[in-house]
């Protein structure tokens, strides 16, 4: 193999890094605010526990009376399905880890090559 083959696929290996490196923020981003959201459902329903009268939900610019049923029901959907899109972002961001470990090792790999060439 050349010197020109191996910084082309040194090259190749960076670019592959950086753009893995904006994915994994992006879903690590992404996870962060799955999870406020999952606190503030976590709130809420603990917060209806606590009231037995009148529950108002937000619907739009107004609040709509419900039944505590209707709406802990409505946020137990809610929770199921942010716990759902978190896992979902655990295992992408698993993967995404592994790939970037991978990407690494052949950096490394392909460092020696280039440290005693001097050019």
């Amino acid at each position: 193999m050349s010197h020109g083959d191996d910084m082309t696929d040194l090259e190749e290996v960076v670019n592959q890094l950086q753009t893995q490196n904006q994915q994994l923020q992006s879903i690590m981003l992404q996870k962060q605010s799955l999870l406020i959201q999952n606190n503030e459902v976590e709130k809420a329903l603990a917060e209806i526990e606590k009231h037995s009268d009148e529950i108002y939900k937000s619907v739009g610019p107004i609040l709509v009376k419900t039944s505590k049923t209707d709406i802990k029901n409505e946020l137990d959907s809610m929770k199921e399905e942010v716990e759902l899109k978190i896992k979902t972002m655990e295992n992408q961001e698993k993967r995404l880890k592994e790939k970037i470990r991978d990407a690494q090792e052949r950096f490394q790999s392909l460092l020696p090559k280039h440290e005693g060439e001097g050019g």
